[in-house]
């Protein structure tokens, strides 16, 4: 009964917190990403306007996460975790390049309604794979457990 106890908690801590967190910077992210996909779209080829305005989100988005999102994880250095977040961003961004190339060169729809559906499809494919890999390499969890009690303060934590 514990083992449920506590399992019902961290879900409903993950949902509660991270996962909305993620979600809200998510979704700008999206539409920073979209619009300037969408503004690239009129200058440049699918390929590179996907990569220039992920490279623009994705900046935005490990700003957002890191000071929003999974600001109470352990910080290793802002670096670090941003050549890990871009990193695995890089691989999330193959998702949506491989969508766009395939909508684009093998489909050959290159109309702006078929290029945005195949930019939501690889951006939500990607999205899957950058949750995961956030929270397994690059906002780690806090190695000092934070105590339930603080009697120097006479303070104590619901958990």
């Amino acid at each position: 009964m514990r083992f449920l106890k506590r399992l019902y908690r961290q879900v409903v801590s993950l949902v509660r917190h991270e996962l909305g967190k993620f979600g809200t910077i998510g979704a700008a992210a999206f539409v920073l990403d979209t619009g300037i996909y969408n503004l690239f779209l009129l200058v440049l080829g699918p390929m590179t306007s996907k990569v220039l305005a992920a490279v623009i989100s994705i900046t935005f988005a490990y700003l957002g996460n890191r000071f929003y999102t999974f600001r109470d994880r352990e910080q290793s250095g802002l670096g670090r975790e941003y050549f890990l977040f871009f990193l695995l961003n890089g691989i999330a961004l193959l998702f949506g390049v491989l969508v766009i190339g395939f909508t684009s060169y093998t489909l050959k729809l290159n109309d702006v309604v078929s290029l945005n559906i195949a930019n939501i499809i690889g951006v939500g494919l990607g999205t899957l794979f950058r949750f995961w890999s956030y929270k397994k390499w690059v906002f780690l969890e806090a190695t000092t457990p934070i105590p339930a009690e603080l009697p120097e303060a006479g303070i104590r934590q619901d958990r």
